[in-house]
């Protein structure tokens, strides 16, 4: 299941029985990884005031049970750690970014990060990810798309800087090598370390396919799989069909070696099989189909004639 913001925590980023029933759905359906919201590493990293958290320890404990019962199902679950940037929507809060420039008109000016707060931003990834650890968590996804931070210095549409964190791909990208490199020395060994990318702006003079494969490489010793994805930087107007963004997951993939993750309105269990059969991706994220149909995987494995198990609460519901 692919990350999607509940925007049901209080404004201490703690998660409630909402989240604890949503999360539990899913891994009573046969989800197999369950990739958590979006979680702020700071307060002011927070796309709304009702955004999950993990910038203070007290945050630990109340997570770990949603986990701790995500397990008992046979399932995995990771989480997705973001900083908004430009995009917070918090009353009250200093908005940041690589460079003054706003996301759109109905949000503020965001201040200009010095390079002693972009260190800072760095460490707090880290201790994000340490907490992340002592929650129980499989994975730790770094958050570099859909136009919030990491996304907004990757992009020369929304990074004007003239230090060493702008203007040429390499320095672009610096900042979230710096961030991959304190994430991966706060989680064990053995634990992967995702990063999510926005295979494209699609708007002329911003990331394309091309450059993020060319991004991909520079960070490629440090990841283990690209969760590819597109678009949030700016507003465009874009046809959706079916699939959309399965070929950016297939280039990245072939380009790059890397093992990638397909999204994009994936939603028959055909298309899924597709996409793995084929060795477009390796793994497929499903995103609003799961808010439909919390019990997706049950019915895709019916259809694709394979036997999953199922909890013995459900046995009667089984497909036939």
């Amino acid at each position: 299941m692919s990350p999607m913001c509940m925007y049901s925590a209080g404004d201490d980023g703690k998660p409630n029985d909402w989240h604890f029933a949503h999360y539990a759905a899913r891994a009573v359906g046969g989800v197999g990884l369950i990739m958590q919201e979006a979680t702020a590493v700071e307060r002011r990293g927070r796309i709304s005031a009702n955004d999950l958290g993990l910038w203070e320890d007290s945050q630990i404990e109340p997570l770990k049970k949603i986990v701790d019962f995500v397990h008992s199902m046979g399932c995995r679950m990771g989480v997705q750690l973001a900083h908004a940037g430009r995009k917070c929507g918090v009353k009250g809060e200093r908005i940041v970014a690589p460079s003054s420039l706003h996301w759109s008109d109905e949000y503020p000016v965001p201040a200009e990060l010095s390079k002693d707060e972009i260190k800072g931003i760095v460490k707090a990834f880290g201790y994000a990810a340490k907490r992340a650890v002592k929650v129980g968590y499989d994975t730790v996804e770094v958050h570099a798309a859909h136009g919030y931070l990491l996304h907004e210095f990757l992009s020369p549409l929304s990074n004007k800087r003239t230090d060493e964190y702008g203007g040429s791909r390499e320095n672009r990208v610096r900042f979230l090598r710096e961030v991959l490199m304190e994430v991966r020395s706060a989680i064990p060994d053995d634990m992967p370390l995702i990063v999510r990318l926005s295979a494209t702006d699609f708007m002329e003079g911003g990331l394309d396919i091309t450059e993020t494969i060319e991004i991909v490489k520079l960070i490629k010793d440090k990841v283990d799989l690209v969760d590819t994805s597109a678009g949030g930087l700016l507003s465009p107007k874009l046809e959706l069909y079916p699939g959309y963004q399965i070929n950016y997951s297939e280039a990245v993939k072939r380009s790059t070696g890397l093992p990638t993750a397909a999204v994009g309105l994936i939603t028959t269990p055909e298309l899924a099989e597709e996409v793995i059969g084929n060795e477009r991706a390796d793994l497929v994220a499903l995103g609003r189909v799961l808010l439909r149909q919390p019990y997706w995987p049950m019915y895709a494995a019916h259809v694709l004639k394979e036997d999953i198990p199922i909890p013995e609460q459900y046995l009667r519901g089984k497909y036939r």
